[in-house]
């Protein structure tokens, strides 16, 4: 039974993170099309809120019930498809952290573009595309992980 509760978390965890990333790249993007300062704000902020309700809580019970499904099993965390799977949630990490800030930056560049009735500046614009390039990489390693926990493959990889 407790090893059927811990799998259950694990696997609603990962579709939270692959559910919420893609859902908020969606909004983000689709908003962004509008070019409409008060919208993206708007958005923006939505987004934020998700993250911070949503992704940051699976992010943070990812590990632990990675770490007590991987204990209950007897897999090694430093080989193979599991240490795959700890060096690209590293890795997603990498790219979400700068982006959750990015976000809040766009969302407050968004807000005083509205507040003034002025276009968005060249700041959100550069800082946009950063956003959306990071979005890309993080998105396929949390699919490749996804796959990883599916497949469970005997990779001769770790320490």
């Amino acid at each position: 039974m407790w090893y059927e509760l811990l799998r259950f978390a694990h696997v609603i965890g990962a579709c939270v993170l692959l559910g919420t990333g893609a859902g908020i790249a969606f909004f983000m993007v689709m908003s962004n099309r509008s070019h409409n300062p008060a919208l993206i704000a708007h958005v923006a902020g939505i987004v934020v809120l998700a993250d911070t309700v949503f992704t940051a809580t699976a992010a943070l019970f990812q590990p632990v019930t990675g770490y007590l499904l991987a204990q209950e099993v007897g897999w090694p965390l430093l080989e193979g498809w599991v240490f795959v799977s700890l060096c690209l949630y590293v890795f997603v990490g990498a790219f979400w952290l700068p982006v959750v800030w990015i976000q809040i930056r766009l969302r407050r560049l968004a807000l005083a573009a509205a507040e003034q009735g002025a276009a968005l500046p060249d700041a959100y614009h550069r800082l946009y595309q950063i956003w959306f390039a990071c979005g890309f990489p993080a998105f396929f390693a949390v699919l490749a992980i996804i796959w990883l926990m599916l497949t469970r493959p005997d990779l001769p990889i770790g320490l």
